[in-house]
């Protein structure tokens, strides 16, 4: 007899996209159902990691090793040192995120890239099994190209909207990271758009659906490979299964999400939309057209400024000239953008200066 086993919600999703687990605890990722992709993180992720207990060793190896370099060489030690310790653990690569701090000051990017990759190659990590995570702004981004030229692969995160999207593919990104939901409504439910179909409700799918059809038509029309959308920052469970149906190439998701989806049994009857199973090797030239119950969903853009006059960013504007100017402009014009942007550095900074404040203090200790 064949085996009665019920699918899990995260089998399924699992079919239909690649499943990351936003998370940097070992434990937890050995103890999932399923082998995740990609392990993705952020500063609060490195922050809360490094302060785990697990990690007191670690932490203070690194700090005597590097105590002559300063806190921003043995924070990235610490960070790709704790990414070794799980990389044996999911099937892809492992991600960490240039300073918040830094997100406007191109040069700086781009060195802490570099030390990224210098201390993977230390950790025996080879540039096939990492990605650098590059705030989504106009200096930022400028710099992915001269990265991608060193065989640095990007992924731009913090980003919100078709103009990011476009540049992130003009900087020959490997990934783009567009944030579901704000990063304020996971504390404040009042700004979440709660819905029963994420796919056509939420606030945000319009312009994730956009910069997939924007993607597969650049790939159409220039054969140049595309970044791959990862999408991220969800609150429900639900949300992450819209992403599947939406055909997003893979889906970073939370412990506690992630969890949840391992427990719902699945019931295909109960789900507002079918995804398509996903392709054994990911990506536009392969990638499922729009579902027709979201074509219409493409069409608007709920988050658009009052003035939206309902065309989309263009294709012909180079976004990175001069510094990333065209993108800042961009990014000006649109005030979604603008204020979830600057929520979500500066979130990222307050994680940022607990790890400085933590090694600065290790560093006296050790002095």
């Amino acid at each position: 007899m064949g085996s009665t086993t019920v699918p899990t919600w995260l089998d399924k999703l699992e079919e239909q996209l690649n499943v990351d687990v936003d998370w940097m605890d070992p434990a937890f990722t050995k103890s999932l159902p399923i082998v995740p992709n990609d392990m993705t993180s952020n500063q609060l992720w490195v922050n809360e990691q490094m302060n785990h207990p697990d990690n007191v060793e670690l932490f203070n190896n690194a700090v005597k090793e590097y105590k002559e370099q300063g806190w921003l060489a043995i924070y990235t030690r610490i960070a790709c040192l704790m990414c070794k310790e799980n990389i044996g653990n999911i099937k892809g690569r492992v991600l960490l995120q240039v300073l918040p701090s830094n997100a406007y000051d191109g040069q700086k990017v781009l060195e802490h890239a570099r030390m990224y990759a210098r201390e993977f190659e230390k950790v025996g990590i080879s540039k096939d099994r990492f990605c650098i995570k590059i705030p989504s702004t106009g200096p930022a981004l400028s710099v992915c190209p001269i990265l991608r030229e060193e065989g640095i692969a990007t992924l731009g995160t913090a980003l919100f909207s078709l103009p990011q999207a476009i540049a992130a593919s003009q900087a020959g990104c490997l990934y783009i990271s567009p944030y579901y939901n704000e990063v304020r409504a996971h504390d404040d439910l009042s700004l979440w758009p709660d819905v029963d179909d994420p796919a056509t409700q939420h606030t945000m799918s319009a312009r994730i659906i956009q910069m997939l059809e924007t993607y597969r038509r650049l790939f159409e029309t220039t054969g140049k490979e595309q970044p791959l959308i990862k999408n991220a920052s969800f609150i429900s469970v639900k949300e992450a299964m819209a992403a599947g149906e939406m055909g997003c190439h893979s889906a970073t998701i939370s412990p506690q999400a992630l969890t949840e989806l391992a427990k719902l049994p699945y019931d295909g009857s109960k789900q507002p939309g079918q995804g398509i199973p996903k392709p054994t090797h990911p990506n536009h030239q392969n990638s499922v057209p729009t579902p027709v119950r979201l074509k219409e969903v493409a069409k608007t853009d709920p988050l658009a400024a009052a003035h939206w006059d309902g065309q989309l960013a263009s294709t012909e504007i180079d976004y990175l000239d001069n510094n990333g100017a065209e993108l800042e402009r961009a990014i000006k014009s649109d005030p979604i953008t603008v204020i979830r942007l600057k929520d979500a550095l500066e979130l990222f900074i307050g994680g940022e200066n607990k790890s400085r404040a933590k090694i600065e203090d290790a560093l006296k200790q050790f002095a």
